[in-house]
């Protein structure tokens, strides 16, 4: 089928538009989010947001409404729990993942007629995405972008030196909150893109793809935004043409990239002797 037709249809239009701003969001947070080590966070939050949906669900609430508020108070809550329980970070992200996917699942359980709903959230549907969804995306994703250029000195300072950013005078725990709010939010976004099931994949893959051949931060930022996007719209293209599910069509178009730089990072010594 040609592009260009394809281009003709609305909601292909939509789910580009939203899918880039998606993209880039999650390229750009999630390049922080592996220096900084917290990676899983993204994986943890899309469990509390399957829980959050299940919660809109079954009282008739948008889930975007409720997930969002909800989603960064548990972002906060682990950073509360790792900070003064004594609770080692991937160990406070179970804690609250777990709790919020039993939730989910003793409401689907109890559900009459929302199931089917909640599960298409599980692994995402960018086709199916309306004009307001596409707005909302697109508002909330500016928001993030912008809160992390106006941050961006303190976060790469954390992210690359953690004692002389403290010296300098930036705030670890201040950023390190603004970081898992701002990953709270993403999260949220991403589960229309490519599911609850996939969205730590969408946050990691382009950055460590990046992380392979680029030769400064600045530069890694580009590569994992330009492979996140063009990712994003080869998965669409290939889904809707061969009828396959976008999301995951979406995250192995990712994974290629990334393989093709791990490949290329590998070869490239023994090509030049």
């Amino acid at each position: 089928m040609d592009i260009i037709a394809i281009l003709h249809y609305g909601f292909i239009q939509r789910a580009f538009i939203t899918g880039i701003f998606v993209a880039l969001l999650c390229s750009t947070l999630g390049l922080f989010l592996i220096l900084r080590r917290l990676s899983l966070i993204g994986d943890g939050l899309s469990h509390v947001s399957f829980g959050a949906i299940a919660i809109g669900l079954f009282f008739g609430i948008y889930p975007l409404f409720v997930a969002i508020p909800l989603v960064i108070l548990a972002s906060i809550a682990i950073l509360q729990l790792t900070e003064r329980a004594k609770v080692y970070g991937d160990a406070a992200i179970g804690i609250l993942s777990s709790v919020a996917l039993a939730i989910g699942v003793i409401l689907a359980s109890t559900s009459h007629g929302f199931t089917v709903d909640l599960f298409s959230y599980l692994f995402g549907n960018i086709l199916a995405i309306s004009t307001f969804e596409m707005i909302i995306s697109i508002i909330l994703s500016v928001v993030v972008l912008l809160v992390l250029y106006l941050f961006y000195y303190d976060l790469v300072s954390l992210s690359f030196n953690e004692q002389l950013a403290q010296v300098s005078g930036v705030s670890a725990k201040k950023i390190n909150m603004l970081l898992v709010v701002l990953t709270a939010i993403t999260v949220v976004l991403s589960v229309r893109v490519v599911g609850i099931m996939l969205i730590s994949s969408l946050l990691i893959l382009p950055a460590v793809t990046a992380l392979q051949v680029a030769r400064s931060f600045k530069n890694a930022l580009i590569l994992s935004a330009s492979s996140a996007v063009l990712a994003l719209l080869i998965g669409i293209v290939i889904s809707f043409t061969i009828n396959i599910p976008t999301g995951a069509t979406i995250v192995l178009v990712n994974f290629f990239f990334f393989l093709f730089a791990l490949i290329r990072n590998t070869l490239r010594p023994l090509i030049r002797k």
